[in-house]
């Protein structure tokens, strides 16, 4: 058996927290919620708000420095996913695509060449707006993350 589940929530642009905080009080699973910000969140003493610094990396950090190999960690943040993994968490990003030892790498070379191109002024905007099958697929991969790791499976 695992020690108790927890889901890290890289909150500060996260679309599905909402999402998150009802599979946690499905499952009664703890929820820190790491911002720069305060943010509403609800009054339930499983669900945490973890107010950082607004330096650089903070939440990342916070993060990164306490997950373990029975949490979870909801982020957008490909640097933050690769650390997570290292130490041994489960990591989804927030429209519901885990990040796997065997994808992270090509993760962070798309980052970097993302990156490249909009210095170079070849890409301008964000990320799509977020789809109602993106939540969908977001909430089946987070019960699958619960599933495994309460069979104990990584």
């Amino acid at each position: 058996m695992t020690d108790s589940i927890s889901i890290y929530i890289d909150a500060d642009a996260c679309p599905v927290k909402a999402e998150i905080y009802r599979v946690a009080e499905r499952y009664s699973l703890k929820v820190y919620v790491v911002s720069n910000a305060y943010m509403n969140v609800p009054r339930d003493p499983r669900i945490e708000q973890v107010v950082v610094s607004d330096s650089f990396d903070a939440a990342d950090n916070w993060i990164a420095e306490r997950v373990g190999a029975s949490d979870i960690v909801v982020t957008a943040d490909i640097p933050l996913a690769d650390r997570s993994l290292k130490a041994g968490a489960s990591v989804i990003g927030n429209t519901g695509v885990p990040f796997t030892k065997a994808s992270i790498g090509m993760a962070m070379a798309n980052r970097e060449l993302m990156s490249n191109l909009r210095a170079m002024g070849e890409i301008t905007g964000g990320p799509k707006p977020m789809a109602q099958r993106d939540k969908s697929r977001f909430l089946s991969a987070l019960d699958e993350a619960i599933q495994r790791l309460k069979r104990g499976q990584k």
